[in-house]
Parts: C-alpha cells; structure tokens; sequence
C-alpha cells in the first residue's frame, strides 16, 4: 500500500455530482459503507495513509473523505462515505450513503462491520448487496469479539451471503492485504456477483416489484439494478425522488413508464387497504429476519459476560449518581494539565519567535526595505501572528490530544448520552452535547460538527449556541486574571489545581447559558418538536496513543491554528495602524478607547478593555496583549507577565469586580472571524451568522450590567 510515484492528477472524474481525485485514468473507485462505530474510519486511515482529501458533498453539508493506495500495482481511490444504518435514508448521511452507491457506479463497495454486532450490521449489508453487484463485508475489530468470546464462521458467512467476506483488525492492520486482495479479485472478474443473496419480500411486494421491474428495465437502460429500485420506489422516500431525476431524469409526475407503472402498483395497494407505513415495515421486517437467518450458527457466543467490563464501566460513567461528576471531574483534569503544562512552552516559543522578529527586522532593513514597511509587515503583522501563536499552540497541542483520547477511548458519547435528556428539556438534540464539546477546543471545530444533527432546526440552534462554551482561544484571558485575581497566594500545583477548578465553574456556568438559551430559540424562532436519535455506545477501547497524538495535531491543531493566524494576519495591519496614525496629537487607538470608556465603565471594564476585545475579532488569543499595549501606550503587542502584569493592571484601576466583569464578558462575547466565517459557511445565510454574533454578545453586556448594579447596589 502506498502512493503511486506518479503524482500527477488526471482531470477530476464526477462521480454522483462527487469529484473524484485519481491519479491515473484505471484507477478504481472504492466506497467505504458500514454503521456508525464500526472503525470505518480506520480502516479508511489504515488502507490511505496520509493521501487523503476532504470536502463536502455537493449541496449538503456532510463531510466526504478520499484516499489513494496501490496494490500490486494497482491504483484505488477509496471514499469514505457517511456512516449509515440503512439505504432507506432517514437523514442527510444516509442520503449521501445511498446516492453514492446507487447512482454514483463505484467500481466496488466494501461495507465495514462490527464483529460483535454483526447481526444488526447486516441490515445495511443485504441492502448494498442488493443495490450494488460487486461488494466485499470486511468485518472488522475481530480482536474486540474474541475479548467478549465471539466467535465467528465468516467462511458460512461468505457462503451465505454471496460474497467475499474478510475478518479484520484494522488498529493493528490485522487482515488489510486480505481485504485488498477479495477487493481487486472481484474487480477483475469479468462478470458481477450473480450468486450475491438477495431479500425475499412478502408476496404481495414481490408482486409489485415484478409489475416495476420491465418499466425500470426499459427507463433505466440497465444503469441501476431494476430490482433495487423497484423496492426503493415502494419504500416511498421522496428524497429518493429527487435524486433518481438527478441521475436518470425520471420524476414521480412524469409520463415515463416508471412513473405510470408505479402509480398503477399504488393504487392497487390501496384498493387491497394496504398502506404506505405498512409497505415500509414489511420491508423493514424482511431484512431483519434475513439477516437472523444469515447469523444462525455463524455467530457463537463461546462464555456468557464477555461485555462484562463495558458494563461495569457504563454504569459507572452514566449512572444518575456517578455520571455529572465524573465528567466534571475529567474536564478538571484536562484543564489542570492544559494549564500546568502549556506556560512553559508558551514561554519559549514566544521568545523565540519574539527573537526571530528582531531579526527579520534586522535583515529587512539591511537589504533596503523602507522602515515604515518593516513596521506594518514585521512588527505589526508579523508580531500579532507570534502571539497568535506562542499564546495557541502549546495549550492546543495539550487539549486536543487529550479530548482525543477521550474520543478513541469511547468516552464522548457517553459524555452525550448524559447529557442527552438536558438538551432534549430544551427541546434540542441529544448530540449538541458532543459539538459543544467539539467548542472547547475551537468554537469553529463545533460548527463544523453540528453537521452530525440531522434536524436543521436543531443543528441551527446547535451552530447558534456554540460559542457559549469558552474554545482554547479564551482560555488564555480566562486563565490570566484567574490567576492574578482569584486565586490569592496559592502557588505551584495548588495554584494550578484551584485555578483549573474555577474555570470549570466557568465552564458550567457557560454550558447554563447554552441550555438557556437553547430553551429559549426552541420556544422563539426555531419551534419545534426535538426530535429522536440513535446514540450507539462504542465499546471500550484502548487508546492508541501514538496515532491519537499524530491526528489530533494534524487533523486539530495545525488546521485550527492555520485559521486562527490567516485571520491575526489583517488584524495585526489594523492595530499598527491604529496605535501609528494620530489626529491632533492623539493616536487612533487613544480615541478609540476614549469612546468606549463610558460604555465599558458601564459594564465594570473601560474602554481599553473593550478595544482589546473588538481588536481581537480575529484572534481571542491577542486580546490580552491589545489592552498591555494600550496601557502602556507601546505601537506593538508586548509581553508582561505574573506581578509585573497584576501591577500594570492595578495602576489602571482594576479591582476584583473589574476582574470578575471581564471574566463574564470574556466568556460571553461575539466569537472570532474564523467561528463566524463557519457559521456562514455552514448556514448559507447572513441572518444566521450576525445571530450567532449577537447571542453571547447580548448575553455577555446583559449579565455584566446585572453583575455590576448588584455590587453597586451591595457595596
């Protein structure tokens, strides 16, 4: 497996309006099926590598995943397509599913399974089989079913089924050549898999699949299995409609034969008093029952209690009692250690890019550059991007390494799952809690994963609501005047622990708001009934530290970061412009914080601590360097730390309730350009993006008002 040495990409081929990044014009189309939780993924990431690309499908927001590798010379491009429990789409995943192995024509599907569900995998199975001619079932995590003392005949399987069946264990590349050998066996047969098993339905559904299939045969043109769609036309689903007119122009109000046909099967349906529901459970019923019949003696249970582990566990991470504060206590700890570990590589890093700022300065105007462009270019863009990231970095590199852990150990949907009844009170989904959690590293991360929620009234509120929760970028403000503030003397890991336990309550305070303030666009501008989901409980498993490390930085970090400094790059221009250009002897950024004084006053701040929160729209990381700067009247951003700091503060006139009303502000307040840049792009609408720029910024004047008239009605 690998890249091929010629990287040179073709023209891109379309497959179901999908572009397809080959390599070679023989290359092969791969898809890549299964049920959510089933190391799909890894068996994507173990088979790809790093020859992967990423994008949406067109006109939806689900994410898709290409990958290239070779085998025995032989180039396959694999896409990943959503995980899905059946081709009876329910969802927007599901439609993408179904569209992409019904009308995209992939070479070959090879649908992943779970060892230890494989009965209820089998669903999905026995509809790809029926809708595609050429699959292989790579049954994967074979090492998870002997741990529970599952074994399985995946030789009756084969049998059974019709077609090639693997058994995998893709976290250790365990049956990978395997699977890649039955996957170019079955492409280089002349003919496709006419012994695949396929679905008897009851009689009356049989009758009217033969009524439809001469029709399909006819309209068709023999691009799609006339069966499969005859049964996906009698299951009802208009999204199907949709995308059968995209890809063969046959619509439900047309003439064609189809259309007539179908009409004609209908009516007869409901002379005979049978219904649409009863058609579609009857359906339902025939894969469930063939898919029992398939396991029988296949799947032996050797020793009873082999789950018993995730049991003990289950009870103990989502029990009534237990549950909250576990989680609680969790999120103590990745903040303690995200804390403690990142001040000293931040330290580091900004000295050392600090130093290197020196140095390009040097070496610009050595070669001729005029000073006023080393200014703008270096210490003004240059030096905003070096806080950016000496501030962002360290701190990322510790947290999403660590939430990922949690991911891979199977923790978060757990952590959903408690979390799944608070949100379902305020009549949103179950799964925001798992893209409020996503917001703890990157608001805009959260956005992107609101694309899990299939409702979108609900993925709306999720999207709206995310940056309520502090994201990585705050957490540098949040962190500053805790410590100088609030946690008095306490030094060393007291100090560290007490200020991870105040911003806990600060974080709970935040995931409040976000519940509140769901409730409330429930019952406002997006009514609705919440809808229900399926929430799979993985099961345990060990973390695979190394790869965890890797893809959390790669596929978190640099691309977080990446946005965040594209975004301080403008920033940095404006601010040296403000702080370098004066009318009447006054710089811009004087005037500036002198018009926001009263207002900031109002609220418990001033006005210098307003601009460093309007001049770090960009980036939240640059806030605490505006209002340093600021202070002290300096044309770039500059570092103070620890007494040093809490002096410049004091001299300024801050008091605990200045403190404790920029703590509030910064918890709530406007999210950054890269988060509302997402929003639009994730909503399409300009109305959406400037709502989810004024909910916390609302919310955060509002409660810093309310704070601030209590002390001075107590004080």
């Amino acid at each position: 497996m690998g890249a091929t040495s010629d990287n040179r990409e073709v023209k891109l081929p379309v497959y179901a309006g999908l572009q397809i990044h080959k390599q070679k014009p023989g290359d092969r189309v791969i898809a890549l099926a299964g049920n959510p939780n089933v190391g799909k993924s890894t068996v994507f990431n173990a088979l790809t590598g790093m020859k992967q690309h990423t994008g949406n499908w067109p006109g939806k927001t689900v994410v898709n995943a290409q990958g290239y590798c070779t085998w025995h010379n032989e180039g396959m491009v694999l896409v990943d397509i959503p995980g899905s429990y059946s081709l009876m789409a329910r969802s927007s995943e599901e439609e993408v599913a179904r569209d992409f192995i019904c009308f995209g024509k992939p070479d070959a599907v090879v649908v992943v399974c779970d060892a230890t569900s494989l009965e209820r995998n089998l669903n999905l199975v026995l509809q790809i089989i029926e809708a595609s001619k050429r699959t292989v079932v790579c049954v994967n995590l074979m090492d998870e079913a002997r741990k529970k003392h599952i074994e399985l005949d995946l030789a009756l399987l084969s049998k059974r089924l019709g077609v090639p069946v693997v058994g995998t264990t893709a976290r250790s590349r365990k049956g990978l050549d395997g699977l890649l050998d039955q996957v170019q066996g079955i492409l280089r047969e002349g003919h496709p898999q006419e012994r695949r098993l396929l679905v008897s339905y009851p009689d009356y559904i049989e009758e009217a699949i033969g009524q439809l299939v001469p029709a399909i045969e006819q309209g068709a043109k023999g691009e799609l299995d006339a069966r499969w769609l005859a049964a996906r036309l009698l299951d009802g689903d208009d999204g199907f409609w949709v995308s059968l007119q995209e890809s063969l122009g046959v619509s439900p109000k047309s003439d064609s034969g189809v259309a007539t046909a179908l009409r004609q099967v209908l009516s007869g349906f409901l002379l005979r008093g049978i219904s649409l529901t009863q058609v579609q459970d009857d359906m339902v019923a025939s894969f469930v029952h063939t898919a029992a019949e398939v396991c029988d003696g296949v799947v032996t249970v050797t020793r009873q209690g082999g789950d018993a582990r995730d049991r003990r566990l289950d009870k103990l991470f989502t029990s009534k009692a237990t549950g909250f504060p576990i989680m609680l206590l969790l999120l103590l700890l990745i903040f303690w250690f995200t804390i403690s570990g990142a001040s000293v590589p931040s330290e580091l890093l900004a000295k050392g890019l600090f130093w290197l700022e020196d140095r390009l300065a040097w070496g610009a105007l050595a070669i001729g550059l005029p000073t006023i462009l080393v200014d703008i270019l270096i210490h003004g863009i240059y030096n905003v991007m070096a806080w950016v990231v000496s501030v962002m970095l360290p701190p990322m590199a510790i947290f999403f390494p660590l939430f990922t852990l949690l991911e891979d150990f199977g923790y978060l949907p757990r952590m959903a799952f408690n979390l799944d009844k608070c949100f379902q009170s305020c009549d949103a989904c179950g799964k925001q809690a798992l893209t409020m959690c996503m917001g703890f590293g990157c608001n805009a991360a959260g956005v992107t994963g609101c694309r899990i929620i299939d409702s979108p009234r609900e993925r709306l509120i999720a999207i709206l609501t995310n940056s309520f929760v502090p994201c990585n970028g705050r957490f540098p403000i949040l962190i500053s005047i805790i410590s100088m503030f609030l946690i008095g003397s306490a030094t060393g890991m007291l100090g560290s622990l007490l200020g991870a336990l105040i911003l806990v309550g600060l974080i709970v305070v935040g995931v409040g708001m976000t519940l509140l303030v769901s409730k409330i666009l429930s019952r406002t501008i997006l009514k609705g009934v919440p809808s229900s989901f399926t929430l799979e409980l993985p099961p345990y498993r060990k973390p695979q530290i190394g790869k965890v490390i890797v893809r959390s930085i790669v596929d978190r970090t640099l691309k977080v970061l990446g946005r965040a400094v594209v975004a301080a790059a403008p920033a940095g221009l404006i601010i040296w412009i403000l702080a370098h250009t004066s009318i009447g002897g006054i710089t811009l950024l004087a005037k500036l914080t002198g018009f926001l004084d009263p207002f900031g006053h109002l609220l418990g701040m001033d006005g210098v601590i307003l601009t460093g929160f309007l001049l770090g729209f960009p980036a939240n990381e640059i806030v605490i360097p505006i209002i340093i700067m600021t202070y002290l009247a300096q044309g770039s951003l500059m570092e103070l730390e620890g007494a040093a700091l809490l002096q410049l503060f004091v001299q300024n006139g801050w008091t605990w309730v200045t403190a404790v009303s920029t703590l509030i502000f910064a918890l709530f307040h406007w999210p950054c350009a890269t988060t509302c840049l997402t929003v639009q792009k994730e909503t399409q609408r300009f109305k959406w993006t400037a709502l989810s720029f004024l909910l916390p910024t609302v919310s955060g004047i509002v409660c810093c008002f309310l704070f601030n008239t209590v002390v001075r009605i107590f004080m």
